[in-house]
C-alpha cells in the first residue's frame, strides 16, 4: 500500500506555476557545479528532478519546462555578459539584461525540443526511458554547441571535471560525459519511487567506487611523457576600462614587454592583446628590437597582438619569436559573435555598443604549432578552448600533433565574476580529453599551469598582477577522443544519439504490435 501511495505521489501533477518555478530553480542551481566542481552530484540531482517532471507531464508542458530550465541554466551561468555589454559596451542596463535573457532563451529551444521528444516517445520503462533522455539531451547539447557557431559554455559535462565521470573524458569528451550523467540521473528519476531510491543509492555507491578507483590508479594512460619546459606566464591585470584607453596603453605595454624581456625560461607567454597596437602603429624600431631580443639565447616568446591592415583585414593573433627561426604567427579561428565578427542582421546591435574590437578575419582551423625545444605548443585564444572538436583538427596527423596547449585570454571584459573559474574548468576538461597540459596566460585570471590529468599544478591569484614560473611536461600519443574527433568531428556522437532514438522507437512500436 505504501508503494502505491508513493507511486501516486510521484506521478501527481503540479500546477503550471509550480512546475515553472521548480524548473527555473533547478536550472539556476545546477550552475554552481560549474564553479564548485566537487559538487558534481548537484548537477545530476537537478537533471534527475527535471527528468522526473518531464516524465509525468504532457509533451507541451515538457517543452516549456525545458525552455525554463535551460534559460535559467544558461542565464545564471553567463550572466556576466551583462557586464561586458553594460559597463564596457555602454548598453542601457535594461537592454543588456534583455539581451542576456534573450540569448539564454534562444539557446534553450534545443533543450525544450529534447524534453518534448522525451515526453512524447518515452515507453514507461526505466532503462529505455533513461537511454532516450540521455540521447535527446546529447542532441540538444550538440546543437547548442555547434549551430550558429555554437555557444557550449556551461555544457553539462564541465560540472564533472572533478567527478568520477571525468574518467570518460579521453574516450567521449565533454558531451559524452554530459550524456552519461543525464542517463544516470534519468535512470533514477523515471523509476518507481521505491526502485528510484534504490537506484540513487546504487549510483552513489558506484560513483564513490569510481572516484576511489580513479584516485588510486589514475586514468588510463593513452599518452607518453615528452620533454619538460620551464615556462613563464604573465598576468598583467589591466582593468578593462584601461585596456584600450590611449592614456594607459603605454604603461601596460611597458609592463608586459619588460616582463617578457626579463624572463629566463624556455618559453614566456603573455595574454591576448598584451601588445594592444598593430605593429605599424608602434615606434619604427620597436618590433624589430623585440624580435632581435629573442633571436638568440634560450627563451622563446608567445604573446597576443592584433595584426593586419585595412586592405587585407585584421586578425586577433598570437606571435611567436624564437632563437634562430622566422616569426611564428597564429590567427584566431573561432571568433566571438558581436565582439570579433558581426552576425548577419545584427550590425545595428553592435553599433549601439562601444567595444573597440572589429570584424576580424578567421585563421586556419588546423594551424601549425609553435615549436619550443622540440615541444609543439598549440596556441588558442580566448574561448577557443571551449571547442574541443576544433582543437582536435590539429591531431589529424599524429607526427604534427600538439604536445602542449597554450591559451591566451582576456576575461577582463566580464569583471570579477564566476567566468574566470568556469573558463579554468573548461581548460581542465580539454587537458583531460587530449591528455595534454594546458598553459593559461590571461589578463585577469585564471593564469595557471594544468597538467595532462586536468590538475592545476601552478597558478596566480586572479585579479592580481604577477609572473608565474614553473615546469610543464609535453605529452605524445593520442587519446581515443583525439583520434575520432580529429577525423569525424562530433558526428559520431550525433549518430549514436540518433541511432539510440531510432532503436527505442522501433522497439516501442514492436511492443505495441505484440501487445
Amino acid at each position: 500500500m505504501s508503494a502505491q501511495l508513493a507511486t501516486a505521489a510521484w506521478a501527481r501533477p503540479f500546477s503550471l506555476g509550480f512546475d515553472l518555478f521548480l524548473a527555473a530553480v533547478l536550472g539556476a542551481l545546477q550552475t554552481a557545479s560549474f564553479v564548485y566542481t566537487e559538487a558534481w552530484w548537484l548537477q545530476m540531482l537537478c537533471v534527475a528532478m527535471l527528468a522526473w517532471r518531464a516524465a509525468v507531464v504532457t509533451p507541451g508542458r515538457a517543452f516549456v519546462l525545458g525552455m525554463v530550465f535551460g534559460t535559467a541554466w544558461v542565464g545564471a551561468g553567463t550572466w556576466w555578459m551583462f557586464i561586458s555589454m553594460h559597463r564596457y559596451g555602454g548598453l542601457p542596463a535594461w537592454m543588456a539584461v534583455l539581451a542576456v535573457a534573450a540569448l539564454a532563451a534562444f539557446l534553450s529551444l534545443y533543450l525544450g525540443a529534447a524534453l518534448w521528444a522525451f515526453a512524447r516517445w518515452r515507453a514507461g520503462r526505466p532503462l529505455p526511458d533513461a537511454a532516450l533522455f540521455a540521447a535527446v539531451w546529447l542532441l540538444a547539447e550538440l546543437a547548442r554547441g555547434v549551430i550558429f557557431t555554437g555557444f557550449p559554455w556551461v555544457a553539462s559535462g564541465y560540472a564533472h571535471v572533478d567527478g568520477p565521470l571525468a574518467m570518460l573524458s579521453p574516450w567521449v569528451g565533454v558531451y559524452g560525459v554530459g550524456a552519461a550523467a543525464a542517463f544516470l540521473a534519468a535512470w533514477s528519476a523515471v523509476s518507481r519511487p521505491v526502485l528510484g531510491v534504490r537506484r540513487i543509492v546504487a549510483i552513489v555507491a558506484v560513483a564513490v567506487g569510481m572516484d576511489y578507483l580513479a584516485d588510486a590508479t589514475g586514468p588510463i594512460r593513452f599518452t607518453e611523457p615528452g620533454g619538460t619546459l620551464e615556462v613563464t606566464l604573465l598576468q598583467g591585470n589591466i582593468p578593462q576600462e584601461e585596456k584600450f584607453a590611449s592614456e594607459h596603453q603605454a604603461a601596460a605595454l611597458e609592463w608586459h614587454v619588460g616582463a617578457m624581456l626579463a624572463a629566463g625560461s624556455d618559453l614566456v607567454v603573455a595574454p591576448e592583446t598584451a601588445v594592444p597596437f598593430l605593429p605599424q602603429q608602434m615606434p619604427e624600431d620597436f618590433w624589430p628590437g623585440l624580435r632581435s631580443r629573442f633571436s638568440t639565447g634560450r627563451t622563446h616568446a608567445l604573446f597576443g597582438v592584433p595584426l593586419g591592415n585595412e586592405q587585407a583585414g585584421y586578425t586577433n593573433s598570437a606571435v611567436g619569436f624564437a632563437p634562430g627561426r622566422d616569426e611564428y604567427r597564429y590567427d584566431k579561428h573561432h571568433l566571438v559573435p558581436f565582439g570579433e565578427f558581426i552576425p548577419t542582421g545584427f550590425k545595428w546591435f553592435t553599433q549601439m555598443m562601444n567595444i573597440p574590437l572589429g570584424d576580424f578575419n578567421r585563421g586556419a582551423l588546423d594551424a601549425p604549432s609553435f615549436v619550443v625545444k622540440g615541444e609543439r605548443v598549440a596556441p588558442n585564444i580566448c574561448y577557443e578552448d571551449l571547442f574541443g572538436e576544433e582543437l582536435a583538427a590539429r591531431f589529424a596527423v599524429p607526427a604534427r600533433a600538439p604536445t602542449v596547449f597554450a591559451n591566451i585570454s582576456n576575461i577582463g571584459w566580464f569583471g570579477d565574476t564566476i567566468a574566470v573559474d568556469q573558463h579554468l574548468n573548461i581548460s581542465r576538461m580539454r587537458a583531460l580529453e587530449f591528455q595534454r597540459p594546458m598553459l593559461r596566460a590571461t589578463n585577469t585570471g585564471a593564469t595557471a599551469i594544468i597538467d595532462h590529468r586536468g590538475q592545476v599544478t601552478h597558478n596566480i591569484k586572479p585579479y592580481t598582477r604577477g609572473v608565474l614560473e614553473g615546469p610543464v611536461q609535453g605529452r605524445t600519443g593520442l587519446t581515443p577522443y583525439a583520434w575520432w574527433v580529429a577525423r569525424y568531428s562530433l558526428w559520431p556522437l550525433a549518430a549514436a544519439a540518433a541511432l539510440v532514438i531510432a532503436m527505442l522507437l522501433a522497439l516501442r512500436r514492436w511492443r505495441r504490435r505484440r501487445g
